[in-house]
């Protein structure tokens, strides 16, 4: 088995644009795996995450960069397609698609975006999944209530084969995940509590099998949030061994790949004890 891959996840505040540009370089610089950043247009705090994404592959050397995840309803997907391969070609390869198909409807709805029931959401990301390799792929036509192409000339493709992670919890968004998805990023506890872990995990796995794939093919990366501290006080608040053990059973017990960390405490300081202190530890476990 190889190691947990990890890293951290990046609050795009515009307030501290430079403590965020510094945090993704340290993650760099200390050799973390992962960076993800969240996708919120109509968060007026925020900086838009694509400018954001394409600053950063430029300051960083060899951090994987992911959308954790892009807002489906405020960016159609074939130009979601086209920005995601310039992202990749531009970084050597960097770039994963980290994909929700929605939520904070209100949000949506005032920045012009569809307000969508549960199930055209799902019905939605199914045709932007098919619109979205289809234009990586170099083909023209996809046709589709919600999203296609009429006869576009896509392009160019990525340098490697992105995947696509999906933000997936319920029955039938964990379905079209085991079914089309390159990759799980489920919120660990905040939107998915651990008791819950395995029926969802099940859940996924049959979906997979019953595709006709192995579920090993579905990367598992797990958003987690806690703080790395002397003492232990509550799951992933303590020291480093205790964040190598909780991840470690995440890894042993329910498959998970790796995980992205939004820190509690000071980011900088957090993110350096992440790489420092729990990836040794991590790898060791």
């Amino acid at each position: 088995m190889s190691a947990p891959l990890l890293g951290v996840f990046v609050v795009p505040e515009a307030d501290r644009a430079g403590a965020v540009l510094e945090q993704v370089r340290l993650a760099d610089r200390e050799g973390l795996d992962l960076v993800g950043i969240q996708d919120h247009p109509y968060q007026r705090r925020f900086l838009d995450t694509w400018t954001l994404l394409a600053w950063l592959a430029g300051q960083t050397q060899r951090v994987r960069l992911f959308t954790d995840v892009a807002n489906l309803p405020l960016r159609p997907p074939a130009v979601l397609a086209k920005a995601a391969a310039s992202l990749d070609l531009l970084s050597g390869g960097r770039f994963e698609l980290g994909l929700g198909a929605g939520a904070f409807w209100e949000g949506i709805g005032a920045f012009d975006g569809p307000v969508r029931s549960a199930r055209e959401s799902v019905d939605a990301l199914e045709e932007a999944i098919a619109v979205i390799r289809a234009v990586w792929a170099g083909e023209g036509t996809v046709e589709g209530e919600h999203y296609g192409l009429r006869g576009a000339k896509p392009g160019p493709p990525p340098a490697h084969d992105v995947g696509i992670w999906l933000g997936a919890y319920g029955p039938r968004m964990l379905r079209v995940t085991g079914r089309l998805a390159d990759g799980w990023i489920p919120s660990l506890p905040r939107m998915l509590p651990l008791d819950e872990l395995p029926a969802r995990r099940a859940a996924l796995d049959e979906a997979a099998r019953a595709a006709g794939r192995d579920p090993s093919d579905v990367v598992r990366i797990a958003n987690v949030s806690g703080k790395i501290a002397d003492e232990r006080t509550g799951w992933l608040q303590g020291p480093p061994d205790h964040w190598a053990e909780e991840l470690s059973r995440l890894v042993t017990v329910h498959g998970f790949d790796g995980f992205v960390a939004w820190s509690e405490g000071d980011p900088l300081e957090q993110t350096e004890r992440l790489a420092r202190e729990v990836a040794p530890a991590l790898r060791a476990a």
